[in-house]
């Protein structure tokens, strides 16, 4: 355990992201004046790390080793990738504080690098997708060595993963280049049921074993939901269908009719794009529901590994065996799919180098069309987090050589990587990367990570995501728990059409 005392709210999370990134074998807490009093008794004790800031600077001791840090009051480099001109008092005061906390959150970076003899692949780069960056420079004209050059000078970006960032940022806007992102929109449907939970999973999902009896009702609820979206955006054209979950394929071949049915009736797929389906985990898989998803147009779906070595399976409380995953993608191939995805997470309790090498032929030697590789989040909700600390495990991280081993696999696959996010808690400090062959880049998954198209999303647990011409997203959240959606679904439909009406 790490504990950092803060002598100031609103920094914790930059704070919190940085420090674990450079510990990330430690629990890290961070103490603010706002905690609760048992809070702090309960953790006070062991403060390693104090960080108090003031208005000239920032004093940092670490283990009572002591940093410090002089604010001049100066732009300092203004932590935004495009520009930002101060103009009223509000205006300047909302600038001083950005380049306050820039220039804190590089001094934090410098000192911690001092005191590891360490620096991090994205430097102190937080509460960014990496990409974004890239992407809005490249819209102003700047070459690729000037955003390598921002990013590294910036933000203590490694090469590598500035370049990457790049590379992606260019492939994205090529792709969306095509594409009326502002007039048209998406559709997610989320199924959040599973042959079982995952001990790092942290998203919406039920075992389909305790629900089965309210799947048809579900189904029913998903159908006027749909209804009410195929005529509210009956004048605007659809891009692509995204059926997700939870594991999609742990509906009967009989359900998953009856919900295509009534998707390919009510929306116009002519101008459809990308239609995927997660059929995720292979112990949900039968031939006779990838039959039904071929018939109805399916032309992307996921066989999810996540890793080749059964141990870490059984861990991890995925049922499916290795041998299922390589049976059910087997039989996909059969059946005609010639779009699949195969998902990996790297940084799973116990797996080493050697480990994450022989995933890595193996998924070679089936050669996916897509392959999306996690570095592990341990997100508080999961049982992977009660999990560790249960069992007195360190927190687990994954290593620049399993990154390296994930991308060189990619490479003899003849995959580019077409998209990138970070996330909270993310082992190591690094990301997670989608690799694709070239004209099979997954649509859906740009225009979810770039936030330029309006995303429709149905069913317990899913979140709208409404854009608007300005640039203003507005979120419209369901539900999570199966039961109440099924029990309040009017009342959610209606909320959608009074947001969607302002």
């Amino acid at each position: 355990m790490l504990v950092v005392e803060l002598n100031r709210a609103n920094f914790e999370y930059d704070v919190n992201s940085i420090v674990r990134a450079f510990y990330p074998e430690e629990q890290v807490y961070v103490l603010t004046p706002e905690c609760r009093e048992e809070k702090r008794e309960q953790l006070g004790g062991n403060v390693r790390i104090r960080v108090e800031l003031g208005e000239d600077g920032a004093l940092l001791s670490v283990d009572g080793r002591e940093y410090g840090w002089e604010w001049r009051g100066d732009s300092q480099e203004s932590p935004e990738p495009v520009g930002d001109a101060a103009g009223d008092e509000e205006t300047a005061g909302k600038t001083d504080e950005k380049t306050y906390k820039y220039g804190f959150k590089c001094f934090l970076y410098r000192a911690l690098c001092q005191e590891t003899g360490k620096e991090l692949p994205w430097g102190n780069l937080t509460g960014i997708r990496p990409t974004k960056i890239a992407y809005q420079l490249l819209e102003q004209g700047a070459c690729e060595q000037e955003i390598i050059d921002h990013y590294m000078l910036r933000y203590y970006v490694s090469r590598d993963k500035a370049k990457l960032s790049v590379d992606i940022a260019r492939r994205e806007r090529e792709l969306l280049g095509g594409l009326c992102v502002q007039d048209d929109y998406s559709l997610y449907i989320g199924i959040p049921f599973c042959p079982s939970t995952c001990l790092y999973c942290s998203f919406t999902s039920f075992p389909i074993a305790a629900y089965r009896e309210k799947v048809d009702g579900y189904i029913d609820c998903l159908i006027k939901e749909m209804e009410f979206v195929a005529q509210r955006y009956r004048d605007r054209r659809l891009d692509c269908v995204y059926i997700g979950g939870g594991t999609p394929t742990t509906l009967e071949a009989e359900q998953l009719e009856r919900l295509l049915t009534k998707l390919k009736a009510l929306f116009d797929f002519s101008t459809v794009r990308e239609f995927t389906v997660e059929a995720g985990r292979a112990d949900s898989i039968t031939e006779d529901k990838l039959r039904v998803l071929h018939s109805f147009g399916v032309d992307r779906i996921s066989v999810n590994p996540q890793t080749m070595k059964q141990e870490t399976l059984d861990i991890i409380g995925r049922k499916a065996s290795v041998a299922q995953v390589e049976e059910a993608y087997a039989l996909a191939r059969k059946l005609g799919f010639d779009n699949i995805n195969m998902d990996l997470i790297l940084g799973l309790p116990g797996e080493l180098e050697e480990d994450v090498q022989r995933t890595i032929d193996r998924v070679v030697e089936l050669a996916p069309d897509s392959l999306t590789v996690h570095s592990l989040a341990i997100k508080r909700a999961s049982r992977l987090n009660r999990w560790i600390q249960e069992n007195g495990m360190p927190i687990l991280h994954n290593t620049d050589e399993t990154m390296e081993i994930a991308a060189q696999g990619a490479e003899r696959l003849g995959l580019v990587p077409y998209y990138l996010y970070r996330q909270k808690n993310m082992s190591g400090n690094f990301e997670n990367v989608g690799y694709a062959r070239e004209g099979k880049l997954g649509l859906y998954n740009i225009l979810i990570m770039e936030e330029k198209q309006t995303i429709v999303a149905l069913g317990a647990g899913s979140i709208s995501k409404q854009v608007y011409p300005d640039g203003r997203i507005e979120r419209i959240e369901n539900v999570k728990d199966v039961s109440q959606y099924i029990e309040r679904i009017g009342e959610m439909i209606e909320r959608k059409r009074m947001l969607l009406e302002d």
